[in-house]
């Protein structure tokens, strides 16, 4: 699978934050901080605009880090994605992903 594709199917390469980051886009950081604070009613700076992809070493937003449930889920069953989740098509925190992006769910089914 290409490493690329996030645990839930998602296109790291397509995510403007990691674009950002591999180019040190600085005002690609802040365009992305100010949409992505809007979206969220959160408050999200620049400065956390810094990741290389969900399953790439090196940096990574907070969110992906530490909040996102889908991430902390597949590695703790050790999957490469969640494709390899008998559970993948009846997940909770999954179908919020695979049920607005069919892209994301035929990454996962690859």
């Amino acid at each position: 699978m290409n490493d690329y594709i996030a645990y839930c199917g998602l296109d790291c390469e397509a995510c403007e934050a990691r674009i950002a980051t591999v180019n040190y886009d600085n005002n690609l950081r802040e365009k992305v901080a100010k949409e992505w604070s809007t979206l969220n009613g959160v408050t999200i700076t620049p400065e956390m605009i810094n990741c290389v992809g969900c399953r790439i070493q090196g940096p990574k937003t907070p969110y992906c880090e530490s909040m996102c449930n889908i991430r902390q889920c597949a590695m703790v069953k050790d999957y490469e994605t969640c494709g390899k989740c008998a559970e993948m098509m009846t997940c909770e925190k999954l179908g919020a992903i695979i049920k607005g992006n069919e892209e994301a769910l035929q990454n996962l089914k690859k």
